[in-house]
């Protein structure tokens, strides 16, 4: 008797974990392929484990295989390829696999806006897991509800207003010291995308950590390297628990790497804890300062610090690098431009170096930087998702679906932009971005949309702005010969054999 009742509870199992299987691997698929495509949304079919990602994979290797046109700016179908060319085939949205998660694309711009603005809370920031939770951790980028707010406040304070003018001397003397070494390349090839990220990288230290690049150097190399990981691992499914039985060469590294930028941080926070400023409480009024107030009250822990600490010394630095890169490559090839951006700096600061109010009114800069922005967003794509069953304009959207949201996209839209969309024109953003958006700013999406909009976005403008003057205070910068036109996503937008120019000394 025992053994029959053991033989039908055993069946009985088997039987249950066959079902879940098949409704997670089968039936789930298709219910919601069937759901979408009866409210007219269309896709790739769903292909058994590994969704669409094995397509995904090749069309991103071949789009990359070679070269582009340096005059040529239409990065989209080479950088997203799989989005340019399902949105031609589908429309405006749709539906594709990454193995067994779908994800809806929303490139429509009233749909944007209802998911960006997130008024109910429907559409909250992705779960970052794996790799992506190794570089980024739960700082104020992916955090949401309460502790997003608590942070999201700290930040406030630190990168709005009048705490931004007093990092201006520290961005100039930064700039300087760039420059200083620039002084050996005249007339010479520079590669400057790699002198902006050690630029962006020493700012960033010494404005929000009040440490210098030297002290947070190895923080940099092992946030890059774990960048690289995360890149090469952003179409490749893991299953669950996998990882519990056998870790990938990259999993180990990229726990390793974590270990090793969380020991770097707890030990600048040991040493600013050590020196303290003046009263006995006060640990200065940087980023860091204001986190080891929030800490000594309680209010947050030392892993929430490090978390926050490698939100900004990742997101600080790589946005203004891939900015400043891309601006440059394009004042090099468009020689007109570059000279009134020229002179517009010299009648604001002649040879001084760069003040507040003299920065405020760049009004060609600022044209020129939007529209550098919008050719090479350096993010370009954000993710929302669904947690419970919600409409999105006519849209039924069922719980656990994700939102894949490219500024990419939105910023090559013939339909948006007009027929000279793939054209470097700053003058299209000479009355502000709303007037270049037909009053539709979330076309615009370079730093997001909404209540989740990058709080560095003023620190990245003015730390973009100081750079340029100051380059083009000195210089005059033609593209090398020896440039290579190849867009890459490595996380963020990058040039990936870096900007070569040539400097000529004015």
């Amino acid at each position: 008797m025992m053994i029959i009742i053991l033989t039908s509870f055993i069946f009985i199992s088997l039987l249950v974990i066959l079902v879940r299987v098949f409704k997670k691997l089968w039936w789930t698929p298709f219910y919601v392929q069937f759901l979408m495509k009866s409210q007219g949304i269309q896709g790739p079919r769903y292909k058994f484990l590994h969704g669409n990602t094995k397509e995904i994979v090749e069309m991103r290797k071949d789009s990359i295989s070679k070269a582009m046109d340096r005059s040529l700016h239409d990065i989209f179908p080479r950088i997203l390829p799989h989005i340019f060319s399902w949105k031609k085939l589908y429309g405006a949205n749709f539906l594709y696999w990454r193995g067994l998660q779908p994800e809806l694309v929303v490139t429509e711009l009233e749909l944007l806006k209802e998911i960006l603005s997130n008024k109910n809370n429907n559409y909250p920031k992705m779960d970052l897991e794996g790799f992506s939770k190794k570089l980024l951790g739960d700082g104020v980028s992916s955090s949401k509800g309460e502790k997003w707010a608590k942070m999201r406040k700290l930040a406030n304070h630190v990168f709005h207003g009048e705490s931004l003018k007093s990092m201006i001397p520290v961005m100039i003397m930064s700039c300087e010291t760039m420059l200083d070494r620039w002084k050996f390349y005249e007339d010479e090839e520079i590669e400057v995308f790699e002198e902006f990220r050690l630029l962006t990288s020493e700012i960033i230290s010494r404005t929000a950590f009040g440490s210098s690049y030297l002290e947070g150097k190895n923080i940099f190399q092992m946030l890059m390297k774990l960048t690289l990981v995360v890149s090469r691992n952003a179409h490749k499914i893991r299953f669950p628990g996998i990882s519990q039985i056998w870790k990938s060469s990259d999993e180990m590294e990229s726990e390793k790497l974590e270990k090793g930028i969380y020991d770097s941080i707890t030990r600048i926070i040991k040493k600013r804890e050590q020196e303290k400023f003046g009263e006995e409480s006060n640990f200065g009024s940087d980023f860091l300062g204001k986190l080891l107030e929030a800490y000594q009250d309680h209010r947050i822990s030392v892993e929430e610090i490090a978390d926050e600490c490698k939100t900004f010394y990742f997101a600080g630095h790589e946005t203004t690098t891939s900015l400043l890169g891309w601006t440059i490559f394009l004042l090099a090839t468009n020689k007109n431009w570059q000279e009134k951006a020229r002179q517009e700096v010299l009648e604001s600061f002649g040879q001084k170096v760069p003040s507040a109010d003299g920065l405020s009114r760049l009004k060609i800069m600022n044209t020129i930087l939007d529209e550098s922005l919008r050719l090479y967003p350096p993010v370009p794509f954000i993710k929302r998702k669904v947690v419970k069953k919600v409409q999105l304009g006519n849209l039924t959207l069922p719980p656990q679906m994700e939102l894949y949201i490219s500024p990419l996209a939105v910023h090559h839209d013939r339909k948006i932009w007009g027929e000279d969309v793939h054209v470097f024109k700053p003058e299209r953003f000479a009355e502000g971005v709303v007037k270049a958006t037909n009053n539709n700013p979330v076309a615009f999406l370079p730093f997001g949309y909404g209540p989740r909009t990058c709080l560095g976005l003023n620190f990245a403008m003015i730390e973009a702005k100081i750079t340029l003057s100051m380059i083009l205070q000195r210089y005059i910068f033609t593209i090398s010969p020896t440039y290579v036109h190849s867009p890459v996503q490595l996380f963020m937008l990058h040039p990936q054999h870096g900007v070569k120019v040539i400097l000529h000394k004015i």
